[in-house]
């Protein structure tokens, strides 16, 4: 009896202590990444950093939103950048660098996002298997692939993925899921993101109601 109680005192507690992991794990890590990219910006000038810590990052947002906003609503500002993007894609050598890191930035924020057009994509006829990705190539006729597309396939619990390029019969446009909801769906395994479009469109019904 004694050994029952204990067992069940154990498994109460083993449990407790989960359901507790589950709370904090992902808010340490959160804390963990988001006071490493602020130390490691801060330490870029080490000195500023040891008298008035967070000053080199608070300093480094404002002056990215700075440029930002320069090169956005300013024609001057706009050319300026336009000759040096110019220049950086025709230095040799600095060109291999510079390049593929504009293209991958550019595909995740501002206005020439890429992955916003999630697609399902058939990758085995017999069983049937879809995946989920997203549309980056409409069109591959420039390398003699008529009626082909690429899509990227992102892999769940990664920052990484792959390209496939596929006939376009064999993707179909994801309905019901907005492009982050597709990708959260894809990154997670599947296991999050799937009714995120659905909840969106019942808050706002409560709210309108």
């Amino acid at each position: 009896m004694k050994k029952n109680s204990l067992d069940s005192l154990f498994n109460t507690f083993f449990k407790a202590f989960l359901h507790g992991l589950a709370i904090i794990g992902p808010i340490g890590l959160t804390v963990f990444v988001i006071w490493s990219i602020i130390s490691s910006i801060d330490n870029m000038i080490p000195s500023v950093a040891k008298e008035i810590p967070g000053l080199v990052f608070v300093s480094a947002i404002l002056i990215t939103a700075f440029l930002g906003f320069l090169a956005n609503k300013f024609v001057f500002g706009k050319f300026i950048f336009e000759q040096l993007d110019l220049l950086l894609e025709n230095t040799p050598g600095v060109k291999h660098i510079y390049t593929p890191t504009k293209d991958v930035m550019s595909s995740f924020v501002g206005d020439k996002k890429k992955f916003n057009h999630p697609v399902w994509v058939k990758t085995n006829e017999n069983p049937e298997i879809w995946r989920i990705g997203f549309l980056t190539q409409p069109e591959m006729s420039a390398v003699e692939k008529e009626n082909f597309v690429a899509v990227y396939l992102p892999h769940s619990y990664a920052i990484s993925g792959w390209v496939i390029v596929t006939d376009a019969k064999n993707t179909k446009p994801v309905v019901g899921m907005t492009a982050a909801s597709a990708m959260k769906f894809a990154v997670s395994g599947g296991v999050a993101g799937f009714h995120a479009a659905e909840k969106e469109h019942h808050e706002s019904s409560e709210t309108t109601n």
